[in-house]
């Protein structure tokens, strides 16, 4: 079984030992008042997982305004840095590569993490989602319209963070550009009604994303970068998608060819869009051809599809994401044929090394059960 597209090397840029990727996901572990990885916690889990080809990191926001849920580690101050170099340190000991995700949540957020100010957006409209906040879920407000100020701001935020994770010892950056957040906000027509030159056409509503790129790629190496796209999100995170919506990821995918990005990273639909005319229900596949460097894909893989979406020719990699929740040892499960744990989604973000730390790996779970 060695020899399965997912377990062979990759040479482009990254230098990965296979192909299977640790997905970006949210835990809320960072219950400390800094905000910072912890070594009880954060380095134990990320050193479990180190057999990954790539480990991305959960979203860390790039400052106190980007953060919009509750126990999510930043990448913004001095102590959050000298918690980062602490996993940094314990994934390269193991021989693995490890990038960290940056993050603004843009409106997806609450007053409560503001001291009561708004949350930040391209336009002023309610996403009508829940936030996951100290005093538990609360129903979103609608936010502020990000001034031209507010946007430079942003842009070196991010540059700072990257910056910042060059001294934490990272082997990239990968921009959260996905999932209803910040720049998917911009992106869409339907959460960005500007008229300036950050809204309107589609080359408008893709100019933040690309400074911020233009601007982080100042400080690491554009073969250091990644970003995030999810083309195909309908009905969640406060996204609707129109007819523009898929035109503007070419576009964005298209121009991304001019930069030597480590990878685009892309996810399937996370909902049914085979009702919805201008959807794509197959993300890698449609854009592949559109891309000339590293693809990534996610979303609902297992280790089959995984093996036959390389195999394909539409994707260079693969992110798992609660497959690696509960099997810290994804990689040697996939080798040897090992049997697969399952997640307790109710542990996913609570406090604690409980569903965090604590699943053992194959040979750790045989001795338990023995």
């Amino acid at each position: 079984m060695s020899t399965q597209a997912l377990l062979t090397p990759f040479h482009k840029n990254l230098n990965l030992k296979n192909r299977v990727v640790m997905a970006p996901m949210t835990r809320s572990r960072a219950a400390n008042a800094e905000n910072k990885p912890t070594e009880e916690l954060h380095v134990v889990y990320y050193n479990q997982r180190a057999s990954a080809g790539l480990i991305i990191t959960e979203g860390s926001q790039v400052s106190k305004e980007a953060v919009g849920y509750v126990n999510t580690p930043g990448i913004h101050s001095k102590a959050q840095v000298e918690g980062w170099k602490k996993v940094t340190d314990s994934v390269h000991k193991e021989g693995g590569k490890i990038f960290i995700q940056l993050w603004h949540v843009g409106r997806i957020s609450h007053p409560d993490f503001h001291n009561g100010d708004l949350p930040l957006a391209p336009s002023p409209i309610n996403p009508n989602e829940q936030s996951y906040t100290p005093d538990g879920f609360k129903d979103t407000v609608t936010p502020k319209e990000m001034t031209k100020e507010d946007i430079q701001r942003t842009v070196s935020d991010f540059k700072n963070a990257a910056r910042n994770a060059v001294e934490a010892g990272f082997d990239g950056v990968e921009i959260h550009s996905s999932n209803g957040y910040l720049f998917h906000q911009f992106f869409n027509a339907t959460s960005n009604h500007r008229t300036d030159e950050y809204g309107g056409s589609i080359e408008n509503r893709a100019r933040f994303f690309f400074e911020t790129l233009d601007a982080i790629k100042e400080v690491i190496p554009q073969e250091k970068i990644g970003a995030r796209f999810n083309p195909s999100l309908n009905g969640v995170f406060g996204m609707t998608m129109d007819e523009e919506t898929i035109p503007t990821f070419e576009y964005i995918i298209k121009k991304l060819n001019d930069y030597n990005l480590a990878y685009i990273h892309l996810s399937e639909p996370f909902t049914d869009v085979s009702q919805i005319p201008y959807a794509v229900e197959h993300i890698a596949k449609h854009f592949r051809p559109l891309y000339n460097g590293t693809l990534m894909i996610n979303a609902g893989f297992d280790q089959d599809s995984g093996n036959k979406v390389i195999e394909s020719g539409n994707a260079d990699l693969v992110a798992f994401g609660k497959l690696y929740i509960s099997n810290p040892d994804l990689v040697e499960r996939f080798e040897n044929g090992y049997e697969l744990a399952d997640w307790d989604k109710d542990t996913f973000y609570t406090p604690g090394k409980e569903g965090y730390t604590d699943y053992p790996n194959y040979k750790e779970e045989e001795k338990q059960h023995a």
